[in-house]
């Protein structure tokens, strides 16, 4: 996707957050949401970047919430995708079912650092076949704290009016994503369904770029896609 959208004629920046993937050796258990949202804004800030699309899929969705609820004035869009919205003092761990939070906190405690909570297998999230090994072997252990911390939103995210979340129809099974999407609807945003799984960026890479190129352009239109 990456490369089909720098052939459109896009920068195209996909920032690691501190403490997974290449960054895991930056773990600590003092790594939470404050960091990842630093994550994304200084990237913005020290690539002088404006005019910005800022998808966040799944978690991501947390914090792209706060990175441009801090600078909006950056911002042109916001692209959810199949990912959480929180309100103001909320935390990831506030919207998932009720038994999921308690059970990443045990799993998490139980493990030989006590903060670090393991990656869900691709499978649960309806991967495609071939592309499921591949994403649990690049799959991380992830900061408790990223989960547990509020989210604190003063007016920002409220100033950007292009706002799409794109829901995957093709993971349902104890989905958290749903709710997100009708909070989406409440709120007045632009909302998508795509026919796969969890991860739209493997599944339909082609379409997800579609999507992404007509918000980029201000054609986006609510829709049900695929």
């Amino acid at each position: 996707m990456r490369k089909a959208l720098q052939a459109a004629g896009h920068d195209v920046f996909t920032p690691t957050l501190t403490g997974v993937g290449e960054r895991s050796h930056l773990g600590s258990p003092s790594v939470n949401l404050s960091t990842h949202i630093a994550d994304v804004v200084n990237l913005i800030r020290w690539e002088e970047l404006a005019d910005v699309i800022l998808c966040g899929h799944s978690y991501g969705g947390c914090v792209i919430s706060g990175a441009a609820d801090r600078i909006p004035d950056r911002i042109r869009a916001l692209v959810y995708l199949d990912a959480f919205v929180l309100e103001d003092g909320e935390s990831l761990f506030d919207v998932v079912p009720p038994e999921q939070g308690p059970a990443m906190r045990q799993l998490a405690q139980a493990g030989d650092d006590g903060w670090k909570v393991a990656p869900i297998p691709a499978e649960v999230f309806r991967v495609n076949a071939r592309d499921a090994a591949w994403v649990n072997a690049q799959c991380t252990p992830q900061p408790l704290a990223t989960f547990e911390e509020r989210i604190r939103l003063t007016g920002g995210l409220e100033r950007i009016r292009d706002v799409t979340h794109i829901l995957a129809t093709g993971f349902r099974e104890g989905s958290p994503f749903p709710g997100a999407h009708e909070r989406a609807k409440k709120r007045g945003w632009k909302t998508r369904e795509i026919s796969c799984g969890h991860d739209v960026m493997l599944d339909l890479p082609d379409e997800l770029t579609r999507v992404l190129l007509e918000c980029a352009s201000g054609k986006a239109e609510a829709q049900t896609a695929g």
